[in-house]
């Protein structure tokens, strides 16, 4: 019945059209469209098409940002509607990430929140230069069943290996799943940290996340 607006909806996303996206959000709340059947079957759906890909050398990061910035701008209008008829998404689980102390760098970071965001996940974004101990009380806070933490600088990377100890310190592992990345990060190194797993890009990051919550042994690299 709605599938020229999911049509829309997804094509919104793959170009990259906050304008579009907002607007197919406001056309399927004025025809009374179930708002978790526009985010899932339209919105979401164009994300993955982007991410895969994107994966596949067929977009780049600046796709990946202009689509990640149009489903912010869908969910915008979508998430008062949700509020209204007291819907809740199914939340696959809570993450918490950030880029480890001494670094600032974030871009790679957001698109991999807005990514989670956007496939279900409940995403505490802690921001850039994050120590150990915030990631420890952040985790505790919002009982998160992950942390990723980014590191982007080679001299930043042992950040990584520190939240792992942290985490193990404090008592929260094996419970609380690490994965990292970031561009210097490989899946060595995130095996010898004794971290869960490493993805290269935000789809993988999705998929490494997606498998951790479903109780499968993640490898430690995916994508």
């Amino acid at each position: 019945m709605h599938e020229e607006l999911l049509a829309a909806m997804r094509a919104s996303i793959v170009d990259g059209d906050q304008d579009a996206a907002a607007e197919t959000a406001r056309q399927a709340v004025a025809e009374g469209m179930d708002p978790l059947v526009a985010i899932d079957d339209g919105y979401v759906s164009g994300l993955s098409h982007v991410g895969a890909c994107f994966s596949a050398g067929d977009m780049f990061l600046p796709d990946m940002m202009l689509a990640a910035r149009a489903m912010k701008a869908a969910m915008a209008v979508l998430e008062p509607e949700l509020a209204a008829r007291s819907a809740q998404r199914r939340v696959r689980g809570r993450v918490v990430i950030g880029t480890v102390k001494g670094d600032i760098h974030e871009i790679g970071k957001n698109l991999v929140g807005m990514m989670l965001s956007a496939s279900g996940f409940e995403v505490h974004d802690l921001g850039v230069d994050v120590p150990v101990d915030r990631f420890i009380e952040a985790a505790r806070e919002h009982r998160a069943d992950i942390v990723g933490v980014s590191a982007l600088l080679t001299t930043t990377m042992t950040g990584q290996r520190a939240v792992v100890e942290g985490l193990a310190a404090a008592g929260l592992r094996p419970g609380v799943k690490v994965i990292v990345g970031g561009a210097p990060v490989t899946r060595a190194w995130a095996a010898e940290i004794g971290a869960d797993g490493y993805s290269e890009d935000a789809m993988g990051a999705v998929a490494l996340a997606t498998r951790l919550m479903d109780g499968a042994d993640a490898p430690a690299s995916v994508g």
